[in-house]
C-alpha cells in the first residue's frame, strides 16, 4: 500500500511555521470524550425513533418533522463516523503534500482557495436539478421509497464516490476521470471511457440547462433576480482578490445583502412595463442566452465569475434549505401520500414510466448517487482545495448537504394535496391542459383518497399568482408550490403564498444554474484532456486558443441537445430526464469503477469493499436500466418502441397522435427519439467496456497484492490551511504563527502571489 512516509515528506520547511497537524492531535481531535459519547447517543436515538415511525408505523398521516430528524442524524453520524473510517481505512490524507492548487498555481485554472468559498463552489455545482426534479417526480411512488434511497444511498454511495473521486484527481494533478481510466486502463478502456464520460457530460448538462430555462421561461421576476447574480459575482471576485484581499465574512454579508436586494428587486421590475420588456423571455430566447452565457462562464478566471458566484448561490440554497427545514419543524405539515402508492410497481404511472426498481434509481438522478459530480471533483474543485484533509468536508460532507437539499424537495412534494401533485405533473396530452381535463383524469386514476375538484386548482394557481398549475411538468412547479404551502403558515398567512411561489422557482433556476457553468468549465477540461493525447499543447491551461475551441465545441454539443429538449413536443423534460437520470447513474458506476482500480493498485485489499459495494449496485441498475429505455416495448418506458409508434403513424399518413399535432411536430418526436436511443448505446457501450476493464484490473491487482501506483509524486507543501468548516483550537494556533509569518515575509503569503501573478 503505497502512503507517504516520513523520508518523502518533511513535517514542515525549516523556515516556516507547521505545515500540518501532528498525527497524535488529529488523534486527540477525534477521540470521544464521555460528553460526546452522551452526546452521539443522543443523535442516535432520536434518528432511530424517527426511522421507526417513517418506516414501521403505519397510520392515515405522517409528520414531516420526522423526515427531518432522520435525514439530520443519519448524516451526522455518517459524516462523524463512516467518512472518518474512510479516510483512515483508504484515503489517508496527508497535509505535509502539496495539492495541485499550490504546486500548479496559475491564478486562472489552479488557485488554492479558502475552504469556506471552496466549499461553497463545490456544493453549488453538485447541486443542480437532480436533488429537486427526481425527488418530486418519485413522490408518485410514496414517500418510503424515495427517502430510504436518498437517505442510506448517499451515505453508502453517493459521498462515498465524491470522496474518493476527489481525492484521486487531487493525487493526480486534477485529472478528468477520462483521462484517470486512460492512465489506469491504457489506450483502448481509455478511448472508451473518455468517450461515454464526454457523451454523458453533453447530456447532463443539457437536461440541467432545460430545467433552467423552464423554471425561467415568461418569468420576467425570475430571470432579472438570476441575471443579477452574474454581476454580483463579479463584483465579489474583483472585492476578493484586488479591494479588501482575504476577507470572506466581510464580502459575504456584501454578497447576501445584494443577492436579497436582487431578489426583492425582481418583484418590483416585472411589475413594470419595461421590466417585462426586457426580461419577459420565451424558453427558445432562454435557450440561446444561456447557450452564450455557458461559453462566457467556462473561459474566465475561476476567481472572476465562477467561485465567487457559487459562493454566493450557496448562501441562498443553503439558507432556503435550512428555512424550510425550520418550518417543517414548526407548522409539521401532514403527510398523507401513503408509504407506497398503486404506481411503485406499475410501468404505467402518470408522472413518469417504470417501476421501483430500477427507475426509482434512476428518477432521483442527484441526491443519492450522482455521476455528474465525479465530474466536478475531478474537474474544477480539486484544482482549487488548499489541503488533502480538507477533501473530507467538501467531498463527503458536501454531497451530505446535496442530499439534505433532496429530502427537503421530497417532503415539500409530498405536504401539496395528492390530487393537485397529479394534475401538476401529469403531461398535457392527459389534462387537455384545463382545470376540467386535469380533474376528470385524475379522478380516473383511482387512487385512494384522492377526489380532486376543480376550485382546488383554481385556488391553488391564484395564491401563487399564476393563470394556471396544469400539467406544470418537469418537477421545479410541484416543489415552488409546497415549498409555498409550507412557508406562508410560518411567515407571511396565505397572502404571501405568491412571493413564496415565485421565491422558490427563482431560487430553483439559481441552484441549477451554477452546476450548467461549473459543468461547462468541467467539460472543457475533459475534452482538453482527451485531445492532449493526441495534441500535448491542449493540455497547457494556459494556452487560450485551446481554451476557446473545447469550449466552444462542448457547449456547442450540450446547446444542441438542449435546443431539442426546448422544442420536444412530447415536453422536454419529460422525454428527457429519463436519459438524464440513466446517463448521470451509469457515469456515477463509470467513476466508482475507475476508483477501484486505482486503490486496488495501490495495495487495498478488503477495504476495496467500500468503493465496490456501490460500485456493483449502480452498475446492476443502471445498466438494466439502459436495456429497458432501449429495448422495451413499451412506448413509454422504451426510446425505439416510441421512435416506431410515431414513425409507423407518419407512414400511415397520421399527424396526431399522443398529444403531438401536426406533421412537423411528430417528425420532431420521431428524430429525438432517435436521438436518445443512438446516445443511450454509445454511451451504454462504453460505459460497459469501462466498468469490465475496471473490474478485471482491479481484481488482478488484488491477487498480485498491488500495482503500478499512477498518483504524482508527493511535494512538500509550503502552507497552512485548516481541514474542517470550524478551526480547532490546535489549528487557530497554527494559523497565528502563520498569520505572524506572513507579516514578516508579504511576498511569501499565497494571496499576494495571486495578486501580482
Amino acid at each position: 500500500m503505497s502512503v507517504t512516509s516520513p523520508d518523502e515528506l518533511t513535517r514542515t520547511p525549516s523556515d516556516t511555521p507547521p505545515v500540518a497537524l501532528e498525527p497524535e492531535e488529529v488523534r486527540r481531535e477525534n477521540k470521544l470524550s464521555p460528553l460526546k459519547i452522551a452526546l452521539w447517543v443522543a443523535i442516535g436515538v432520536l434518528g432511530g425513533v424517527a426511522w421507526v415511525i417513517i418506516a414501521i408505523v403505519r397510520g392515515e398521516t405522517i409528520n414531516g418533522i420526522w423526515f427531518v430528524f432522520a435525514a439530520v442524524c443519519s448524516y451526522l453520524i455518517a459524516y462523524r463516523f463512516y467518512a472518518n473510517f474512510i479516510a483512515h481505512k483508504l484515503t489517508h490524507p496527508d497535509d505535509r503534500r502539496a495539492t495541485p492548487s499550490e504546486y500548479m498555481q496559475d491564478g486562472h485554472d489552479f488557485v488554492p482557495t479558502d475552504r469556506r468559498i471552496l466549499y461553497g463552489h463545490h456544493f453549488a455545482a453538485i447541486a443542480g436539478a437532480g436533488p429537486l426534479v427526481g425527488p418530486v417526480l418519485a413522490a408518485q411512488m410514496g414517500y418510503l421509497p424515495g427517502t430510504l434511497w436518498i437517505i442510506v444511498g448517499v451515505i453508502f454511495a453517493g459521498a462515498v464516490q465524491d470522496y474518493v473521486v476527489l481525492f484521486c484527481s487531487m493525487r493526480r494533478g486534477g485529472r478528468s476521470v477520462g483521462q484517470m481510466a486512460k492512465d489506469e486502463l491504457g489506450r483502448f478502456g481509455g478511448i472508451a471511457a473518455l468517450i461515454a464520460t464526454l457523451v454523458i457530460m453533453l447530456i447532463i448538462i443539457a437536461i440541467l440547462a432545460l430545467v433552467v430555462v423552464n423554471a425561467l421561461g415568461e418569468s420576467a421576476w425570475g430571470v432579472f433576480s438570476v441575471g443579477m447574480t452574474i454581476p454580483i459575482a463579479l463584483f465579489m471576485g474583483v472585492y476578493l482578490r484586488f479591494i479588501r484581499p482575504g476577507k470572506v465574512s466581510e464580502v459575504s454579508v456584501i454578497g447576501v445583502i445584494l443577492l436579497l436586494a436582487a431578489i426583492v428587486g425582481g418583484g418590483y421590475v416585472a411589475a413594470t412595463d419595461w421590466g417585462n420588456a426586457i426580461f419577459h423571455l420565451d424558453r427558445l430566447t432562454l435557450a440561446w442566452a444561456l447557450i452564450a452565457y455557458g461559453f462566457v462562464a467556462a473561459v474566465l478566471p475561476v476567481w472572476l465569475l465562477l467561485a465567487p458566484r457559487d459562493y454566493l448561490s450557496t448562501f441562498m440554497k443553503v439558507g432556503t434549505i435550512t428555512m424550510l427545514a425550520f418550518a417543517i419543524v414548526v407548522v409539521q405539515p401532514t403527510i398523507t401520500v401513503p408509504p407506497l402508492t398503486q404506481w411503485a410497481f406499475r410501468a404505467d404511472g402518470p408522472v413518469f414510466t417504470g417501476s421501483i426498481f430500477p427507475f426509482l434509481f434512476v428518477t432521483i438522478a442527484c441526491g443519492a448517487l450522482s455521476g455528474f459530480h465525479a465530474m466536478i471533483a475531478s474537474g474544477t474543485t480539486p484544482k482549487l482545495i488548499e489541503k488533502e484533509r480538507q477533501t473530507r468536508l467538501i467531498g463527503y460532507g458536501g454531497m451530505l448537504m446535496e442530499s439534505f437539499v433532496a429530502i427537503m424537495a421530497l417532503v415539500a412534494a409530498l405536504s401539496v394535496d395528492h390530487g393537485i401533485y397529479f394534475a401538476m405533473n401529469s403531461s398535457s396530452a392527459a389534462t387537455q391542459g384545463t382545470v376540467e381535463g386535469a380533474v376528470a383524469f385524475v379522478n380516473s386514476l383511482g387512487m385512494a383518497g384522492v377526489h380532486l375538484e376543480p376550485a382546488q386548482l383554481t385556488e391553488t394557481a391564484r395564491l401563487v399568482g399564476e393563470h394556471s398549475i396544469v400539467s406544470r411538468t418537469g418537477g421545479a412547479p410541484t416543489l415552488a408550490v409546497g415549498l409555498a404551502t409550507i412557508m406562508h403558515q410560518w411567515f407571511g398567512g396565505p397572502e404571501m403564498m405568491s412571493f413564496w411561489y415565485h421565491f422558490a422557482i427563482m431560487f430553483e433556476a439559481l441552484f441549477i444554474l451554477t452546476s450548467v457553468d461549473a459543468g461547462t468549465r468541467v467539460a472543457r477540461f475533459m475534452l482538453a484532456d482527451a485531445l492532449g493525447n493526441v495534441f500535448p499543447k491542449f493540455r497547457e491551461a494556459s494556452w487560450k486558443p485551446g481554451s476557446y475551441l473545447t469550449t466552444a465545441l462542448m457547449v456547442a454539443g450540450w446547446g444542441s441537445i438542449l435546443l431539442l429538449g426546448v422544442t420536444d413536443p412530447l415536453g422536454g423534460i419529460n422525454t428527457f430526464f429519463p436519459l438524464f437520470g440513466v446517463a448521470n447513474q451509469l457515469l456515477a458506476a463509470v467513476a466508482l469503477a475507475i476508483c477501484l482500480t486505482i486503490f486496488a493498485r495501490r495495495g487495498y485489499k478488503w477495504p476495496l469493499l467500500i468503493i465496490a459495494v456501490p460500485m456493483v449496485f449502480a452498475a446492476v441498475v443502471t445498466i438494466y436500466g439502459s436495456f429497458l429505455k432501449i429495448f422495451s416495448r413499451v412506448p413509454g418506458v422504451g426510446y425505439w418502441a416510441n421512435h416506431n409508434r410515431y414513425a409507423a403513424a407518419l407512414q400511415q399518413g397520421v399527424t396526431d397522435l399522443g398529444g403531438v399535432h401536426g406533421r412537423a411536430a411528430m417528425e420532431a418526436v420521431v428524430r429525438n427519439t432517435a436521438v436518445q436511443t443512438t446516445l443511450s448505446v454509445i454511451f451504454l457501450v462504453c460505459a460497459i467496456i469501462v466498468i469490465l476493464m475496471c473490474s478485471w484490473k482491479a481484481v488482478q491487482a488484488v491477487l498480485a497484492g498491488g500495482g503500478i501506483d499512477t498518483q504524482d509524486p508527493p511535494l512538500q507543501s509550503r502552507l497552512f490551511a485548516p481541514a474542517g468548516m470550524v478551526p480547532t483550537k490546535a489549528e487557530k494556533a497554527i494559523a497565528s504563527e502563520w498569520a505572524s509569518y506572513y507579516a514578516e515575509h508579504p511576498e511569501r503569503d499565497p494571496e499576494h502571489r495571486q495578486r501580482t501573478h
